[in-house]
């Protein structure tokens, strides 16, 4: 915000209390013209320029009703007329929801045993663009016949001029610059929205059309192909399965014949023939010659074993026990004779003794068999010993044997190993071409249509709207005059807020005083000498932000807007004490210290006067302090002849970023004081704008002691920067009236400066040399 000294109530007091009391009638109206005057009842008011005004925001918008009201009803009133204009639509909705219905039994073999996992958000964020593709759009079209339909079409309807001019604009498209389709689907498009319900799988599909009927026909038209869309999907996924799986097959039977062939082959060549049960020949032989070697073997020693324990039976005399001699059918008859006789001789000795005939007959009978018996027996060991030697000699020829099917098999090793590779190569494209079979055989099952179950199913189909989803008439209607209330008034706002913030605040200040000063200079002469000068106080005070009474200038109590004639004293000499007027200035802000920390020089004064003041000032203060000035007009010739480098950049260059601290600080030719000035010729004043201004302000009193200001007019000043925690000296012009003066001084301080000091009259070059210790003004 710019500075803003005036306020409405005090405007007119203040301008007339600077009028002479010989002003005519049309010098007061110039002066009244000046500034804008407030009503006579309006109670005076002084505000910071900071402050927002909200009473003075309320009464300029009760004055521009008018301007709210007006285009507020006229808003209400089309508004609510195009609403009942527009031709409303209706709206239907299906829901799908998106869940895994394979069905357990028509997986694969391989996967039946595992668990399916749930869709995340991002498969149903795609099963929504499915929903919405053109390939689906263009079937709904075509099945519902919606480019028949003037609602879609906008060719049918004819010829629009408006959207032909607009479309040259830019701002649309032409109709009939579109192809059919085009124009379908982007209407279709305009009508229909598929999203997914939050934290769900649920997939709503919305549709609007001006037939009701339509909108839920097509609503279930776009859920049944969806659905459709994704068991052709499967069934295509399952042919293309199918057909590439067939390839694979004719290629691996191919494949599987080869094998099995170089296995033969490689058989035959190298005798490496399969018997039963898949051994090789080699081995089954080795196997069974084993086998007959082990049994010859036993028989051998059977044999063997035999004939031994039939001829030790009839070296002892023993009787012949052996299962082979009773096995025999004569020895069995020769038995039974001998076991006869025996019974003969045992029934004839009861009766006859020892030496007769027939015990003897008997005895000699009995006797005769035994021998048969052992001749027998020694026939049959005979026997059993020529089997052992049979079984001998078999042994021996199926050892031979052995050895030799022995040798063959470990001279056929190498080869064996070639055939188990080839074997091998050809179980694994065997194994493959059986895979491939069965998944073919599955892939062909589940080309069937019926048997590809979809991921989703309708939940909710579309019923028939009675209630039009669009246009809203209420809120449309609200939300319209609401907006229209507020950006009125928000306009008129900030005009008002503009307004009061306007760049030049400053010199509207001293506008009254400047317009007397023009109007009766001859008059504001003669009223300078008759007033007596603004008298420094002769002890130095201690000036605080938070006292503002302690100011060498009496405070002037607000007087009511009314009109009185001024009186005009008879000139008189200047005082004596004018002449170190600057003097105790300089003490006093020195003595102040933190409270002096920094100060504006500003006032009406034309010419150099301010920057000459502001000069000597400064360089009265550097006998006992750190001083620096800072130009905030412009390149002063004053400041840049003083300065010891006057082509140095300045305060815009710093901003820039093109030069630095210790490059924009100076040395004053005539003392101690620092000179930064506002930059170099031809800047640009807008840079004094930058809020970085007050940083580098902030900067140079971290540094000295005192920091004055060379404001000029401040005109075009930010307030901030010259009010924060800063003392001002006005310098006025020789012709300002003490009233004007006094006023002046009451609104520096309610804009923000701590104290104000309002000097007698701005410091001439050729005042500048004082005598004693003063420093001359360059």
């Amino acid at each position: 915000m710019r500075f803003a000294f005036w306020r409405r109530g005090n405007e007119k007091a203040v301008v007339q209390r600077a009028l002479p009391k010989s002003a005519p009638v049309a010098d007061e109206a110039v002066a009244k013209t000046a500034l804008p005057m407030s009503a006579p009842d309006e109670p005076a008011r002084a505000a910071p320029a900071t402050d927002l005004d909200l009473h003075v925001l309320g009464r300029a918008l009760a004055r521009k009703r008018s301007w709210i009201v007006v285009p507020t009803v006229l808003v209400f009133a089309l508004s609510l007329a195009a609403v009942n204009v527009v031709t409303p639509r209706y709206k239907s909705e299906a829901r799908i929801l998106i869940d895994n219905r394979e069905n357990a039994f028509l997986r694969p073999n391989g996967e039946r045993d595992l668990e399916r996992t749930s869709l995340d958000a991002e498969a149903v964020t795609s099963q929504v663009q499915l929903v919405m593709s053109r390939d689906l759009a263009r079937d709904i079209i075509k099945k519902n016949k919606l480019a028949e339909r003037p609602e879609f079409d906008p060719v049918l309807r004819g010829f629009s001029p408006m959207k032909s001019l607009l479309a040259l604009f830019g701002i649309g498209r032409d109709p009939f610059s579109l192809t059919p389709e085009e124009r379908v689907l982007d209407a279709f498009y305009e009508r229909f929205q598929a999203y997914a319900v939050d934290k769900s799988r649920v997939i709503v599909i919305e549709f609007q059309s001006e037939d009701p009927d339509l909108a839920a026909r097509v609503a279930n038209s776009i859920a049944d192909g969806y659905l459709v869309l994704q068991q052709a999907a499967r069934q295509d996924q399952a042919k293309s399965a199918s057909t590439w799986l067939l390839g694979e097959i004719d290629k691996l039977r191919t494949k599987v014949a080869d094998a099995d062939s170089r296995v033969e082959e490689f058989r035959s060549k190298s005798s490496l023939f399969v018997g039963t049960n898949n051994i090789p020949l080699s081995n089954q032989q080795m196997g069974e010659l084993n086998t007959q070697l082990n049994n010859a073997r036993a028989l051998k020693a059977d044999a063997e074993t035999k004939a031994r324990l039939i001829r030790e039976m009839l070296q002892s005399g023993k009787p012949i026990e052996a299962s082979e001699v009773l096995n025999s059918e004569l020895i069995r008859r020769l038995a039974e004779q001998r076991g006869t006789l025996r019974a003969q001789l045992a029934e004839q000795s009861s009766t006859l003794l020892d030496n007769h005939p027939r015990i003897k007959e008997l005895k000699a009978q009995i006797a005769d068999l035994d021998r048969q018996l052992r001749e027998e027996a020694g026939k049959i060991s005979r026997s059993l010993d020529n089997d052992a030697r049979v079984a001998d000699g078999r042994v021996q020829a199926l050892q031979a044997s052995l050895d030799q099917s022995k040798k063959q098999a470990a001279s056929s090793n190498g080869q064996d190993v070639q055939l188990r590779g080839l074997e091998r190569e050809a179980k694994a494209q065997r194994d493959l071409l059986e895979a491939y079979l069965a998944k073919y055989r599955e892939a062909t099952a589940r080309e069937n249509i019926e048997a590809a179950p979809t991921d989703g199913r309708i939940i909710s189909r579309a019923t028939v709207s009675n209630t039009p989803a669009y246009p809203k008439k209420l809120p449309i209607v609200l939300i319209a005059t609401l907006a229209t209330l507020l950006l009125s008034s928000g306009i008129i706002i900030t005009g008002e807020l503009l307004r009061i913030s306007a760049p030049g605040a400053v010199g509207r200040a001293f506008a009254p005083a400047a317009a007397v000063i023009r109007r009766r200079e001859p008059v504001m002469e003669t009223a300078a000498m008759d007033e007596p000068a603004l008298m420094l106080p002769p002890e130095p005070e201690l000036a605080s932000p938070l006292a503002p009474s302690l100011s060498p200038e009496p405070e002037l109590s607000p007087e009511p807007a009314m009109a009185y004639e001024p009186v005009i004293s008879e000139p008189q000499p200047a005082p004596a004490q004018a002449v170190d007027e600057i003097d105790a200035l300089a003490a006093r802000l020195v003595a102040a210290g933190p409270a002096a920390h920094k100060v504006t020089v500003l006032g009406p004064a034309t010419g150099e006067s301010v920057t000459w003041t502001a000069l000597t000032l400064a360089r009265l203060m550097a006998r006992q302090a750190k001083v620096v000035v800072v130009d905030l007009v412009a390149s002063s010739p004053v400041l840049t002849a003083a300065s010891v480098d006057p082509t140095a950049p300045g305060l815009a260059e710093l901003m820039q970023g093109e030069a630095t601290f210790a490059q924009i600080i100076t040395k004053d030719r005539q003392s101690r004081v620092q000179i930064v000035s506002a930059g170099r010729p031809g800047f640009d004043r807008s840079h004094l704008q930058s809020p970085r201004l007050a940083l580098a302000i902030d900067a140079l009193l971290r540094v000295y002691d005192h920091v004055l200001l060379d404001a000029g007019s401040a005109v075009d000043l930010p307030a901030e920067l010259l009010t924060t925690k800063a003392q001002a000296v006005v310098v006025p012009d020789a012709g300002m009236p003490q009233d004007a003066r006094r006023s002046m001084v009451d609104q520096l301080r309610a804009v923000g400066f701590s104290e104000v000091t309002m000097l007698s009259k701005p410091c001439a070059p050729s005042e500048a040399s004082v005598t004693g210790p003063r420093v001359v003004a360059a």
